[in-house]
């Protein structure tokens, strides 16, 4: 008995005194603050939206010609359709609702043409309040829209609408710029409201040689953003105007009840902080209604799974389904469509009017089952489980254990035959895997090993299927993704991303520009079974199916809640790796408690093993520490990384 006393005080002192000298051994290296385990989990949500929001908007059907009875047109039809029920609930009014901005204290005047029923006491007091008191009644919530600059948008792209803001100059700043106090407590508090878009239009199109600078009738505002053109943006400004919209939402709304939507189209890096500051963001420029656009639309989002989560939503834009290519003439491109959105966990915000809609297009927006699939409540976004040009497999972990949610894309104009197989799936080979289509709401039977679809073109078949998970208990990071936050994600200057869709530009086609080029920061985030930068993942000539990838000088959260025992990854620089010179050292934290630590790797070193005792902690940090500087970006592999 003495003798195994004495063998456990060794060990725990052999590990104390490796700790120790790995703690010793970091000292001598300069890190950024950001690289500091902080034990705490870093997200505080920007709002209340636990699943994607779901609802509709007036821009797409409608653009700058919106108006009362459109609007409740198409909340009656939400209500009368079962759409509500299945989950759409707000509704929101987007840009062409306002009048002016009154001289004498700045209060903002509906245009009550457009909304009669804001006509409460005269041109100079009008109030949504009836309105938002009408959708409320009817089980529904309201959203507005403004911009983040003086002016909007219409102002600078659509100069001769009949519905532009009137007045003096100063009348006609209709933005939040000065105002964002005073306008969203009269938007929440006075009005209502519940849901707001932002909009970016008024810091970037209003210089001198921008579309509303050019126009002469408004102050010119010097562009803190350039849409597209990272390097030339102003990141820390507009990242900290949006966050004053969302202090002044929680200064009015401390219970949370609001949604904050950021629409700066995927410029200014919005992907790294959209998470901070707002409840959803736009990943891309607007989304039009062919099929080109929506795969540009969709892949801007597709790679973006580790930002994502319950909460924190990546937004590609709004549905165009029932609308060009994906009307009633184009049901299977509007299925499509709709997976794509559902399986990305992308907010599912209907653009079309559905005063009109066939019951074909009905059937598409309340499909129980991909609707299901989008809302479950882990908020694991979709997985490249496979990608290809022509087609790609998605798998999204769904929250009950051994169910996952698959996309089949054939993004061609051919049939095609796609394999899914029990490894894209994390799912035990010689065990049964059973098979539902969710399209068509019925089983199709089960397979072992690997099953062979035939996918037409432009179709995404949507699948259910349950199955052994190779993981006796606990899960892959690369299946959790809703629960890991970037904390740092080691890219020292934003890259716009190569593997995103470039369409024909809708503005100016082929003349005026040479070609459209990659225009989204987002290259080197961290990856989920793929290195950063859209390889396999790969160290020392050893592949490895399932990781995360990412950047020297990396940290990442994962929320354990005490749920697990054990984390165990294999370790090391990625083959792709850009500079070959600096070794890197990985670290596993528990609660800000240093639990295990790599010896430094090098490049072209086989993989370490690196495991650590979890049990009862709540947040898990893993962080890739650079040693020293080398020429280029350090790519990481935490392979087989998990926690049981």
């Amino acid at each position: 008995m003495q003798s195994r006393r004495l063998r456990k005080l060794r060990n725990r002192l052999a590990v104390a005194v490796a700790v120790a000298l790995a703690l010793g051994a970091l000292a001598g290296h300069a890190t950024a603050a950001s690289l500091n385990a902080t034990g705490a989990w870093a997200l505080a949500p920007v709002g209340h939206a636990p699943t994607p929001p779901m609802g509709w908007n007036s821009w797409n059907a409608f653009g700058v010609n919106v108006n009362e009875a459109r609007v409740m047109g198409a909340a009656r039809a939400l209500v009368a359709d079962g759409l509500a029920k299945a989950g759409y609930r707000y509704v929101n009014i987007d840009d062409g609702w306002w009048l002016q901005r009154r001289a004498s204290d700045g209060r903002m005047i509906i245009r009550t043409s457009l909304f009669p029923s804001a006509a409460v006491g005269g041109a100079g007091l009008t109030s949504f309040r009836p309105f938002t008191d009408k959708l409320h009644a009817m089980g529904l919530e309201a959203g507005i829209y403004s911009d983040l600059g003086r002016n909007v948008c219409s102002q600078a792209w659509s100069p001769d609408n009949p519905n532009l803001p009137v007045g003096n100059r100063a009348e006609r700043e209709v933005g939040l710029y000065g105002h964002v106090t005073q306008d969203i407590s009269l938007y929440f508090k006075d009005w209502g409201f519940d849901y707001i878009k932002v909009d970016a239009c008024g810091i970037a199109h209003y210089g001198a040689n921008g579309a509303g600078g050019k126009q002469g009738k408004f102050r010119v505002f010097p562009p803190l953003m350039v849409d597209q053109n990272t390097a030339q943006s102003n990141i820390p400004a507009v990242r900290a105007l949006y966050a004053r919209v969302r202090d002044a939402l929680r200064a009015v709304r401390p219970d949370g009840r609001f949604v904050l939507s950021l629409c700066n189209w995927g410029a200014a890096n919005v992907r790294a902080w959209g998470k901070d500051v707002g409840t959803m963001w736009r990943t891309s420029t607007d989304i039009q209604a062919n099929w080109s656009r929506m795969l540009h639309s969709f892949d801007s989002v597709s790679t973006r799974e580790m930002y994502s989560g319950p909460g924190r939503w990546n937004d590609p834009d709004m549905l165009e389904v029932g609308n060009g290519d994906f009307d009633q003439h184009h049901l299977l491109q509007a299925r499509s469509h709709f997976s794509l959105w559902a399986i990305e966990d992308a907010p599912l915000l209907i653009g079309y009017d559905l005063r009109k809609a066939p019951q074909s297009i009905i059937d598409i927006l309340g499909a129980p089952e991909v609707i299901a699939v989008n809302q479950d409540p882990a908020g694991n976004q979709g997985v490249l489980e496979y990608t290809s040009s022509d087609y790609q497999i998605i798998v999204k972990t769904l929250s009950r254990r051994g169910e996952k949610a698959v996309a089949l894309f054939n993004r061609t104009d051919e049939a095609a035959k796609i394999e899914l197989n029990s490894a894209h799936l994390k799912m035990v080979a010689d065990a049964p895997i059973t098979v539902r289509d969710l399209w068509a709401r019925r089983d199709l039977g089960s397979f072992t090993g690997s099953r062979v679809f035939t996918v037409r073109p432009h179709e995404v078949l949507m699948l259910k299927v349950s199955g052994k998970p190779l993981l006796a208990s606990g899960y892959y990071l690369s299946e959790m993704t809703g629960r890991i936050n970037v904390a740092d994600d080691g890219v020292l200057v934003p890259e716009e991303d190569p593997t995103i869709h470039r369409p024909l530009d809708p503005y100016t086609g082929s003349t005026g520009s040479d070609g459209t080029r990659p225009v989204y920061a987002g290259w080197g985030d961290p990856r989920a079974d793929s290195t950063p930068y859209d390889d396999t993942l790969r160290i020392a000539n050893v592949s490895y199916r399932y990781g995360i990838g990412a950047l020297a000088n990396s940290r990442l959260q994962v929320q354990a809640e005490g749920g697990f025992t054990r984390f165990s990854a294999q370790v090391g620089i990625d083959d792709t790796t850009r500079g070959r010179a600096a070794p890197v050292r990985f670290e596993v934290y528990g609660d800000g408690k240093l639990l295990a630590v790599s010896r430094p790797m090098h490049f072209n070193e086989a993989a370490a093993p690196l495991r650590a005792d979890v049990a009862g902690v709540k947040v898990v940090e893993l962080i890739a520490r650079q040693i020293g500087t080398d020429q280029g970006a350090v790519v990481v592999t935490w392979a087989n990384a998990a926690l049981e």
